[in-house]
């Protein structure tokens, strides 16, 4: 055996990076500008912020209301929260003592409630008014005149 055979990790320190039939490191699939590189949380949290948008230009006093996106209903709320038949996919904290009133729209279950981007975002839109006609004291339909037309 003239050619001895080293070993691979012979004198370099560190963990082995791979570069697969020599077309370079491996990168992220799409720049961050791009959709595509959007998590699912930042998309939802999206339609939210444009429901609201659309809610403002009729509602001003909006303004003062902040609208949060959780991922699920906590399971120390009230109990009148939770029942048998159905999960929330929304909620509201009154204003009080210096605090802002809230809105809270709970991201897992509106998605597992729908298939396309279209049919989620109607979903979120719809969430969004009937939480904010409840902090209101208003019906749905008189916070958005198109509610359940869709």
């Amino acid at each position: 055996m003239d050619n001895p055979v080293t070993p691979r990790d012979a004198g370099r320190p560190g963990p082995r990076r791979r570069d697969r039939h020599g077309r370079g490191m491996r990168g992220p699939v799409a720049p961050p500008q791009v959709p595509l590189a959007a998590s699912r949380g930042e998309v939802f949290a999206d339609l939210v912020q444009d429901s609201v948008e659309r809610l403002e230009r009729r509602w001003p006093q909006l303004a003062d209301i902040d609208f949060l996106v959780l991922d699920v209903p906590r399971l120390d709320g009230p109990a009148e929260m939770w029942n048998d038949e159905a999960v929330p996919l929304g909620g509201t904290v009154p204003s009080r003592e210096g605090r802002r009133g809230r809105v809270v729209v709970y991201r897992r279950p509106v998605e597992i409630r729908t298939k396309g981007r279209d049919e989620r975002a109607a979903l979120v839109h719809e969430v969004v008014v009937e939480q904010v006609a409840e902090l209101l004291g208003l019906t749905p339909e008189t916070v958005d005149p198109r509610y359940g037309e869709d």
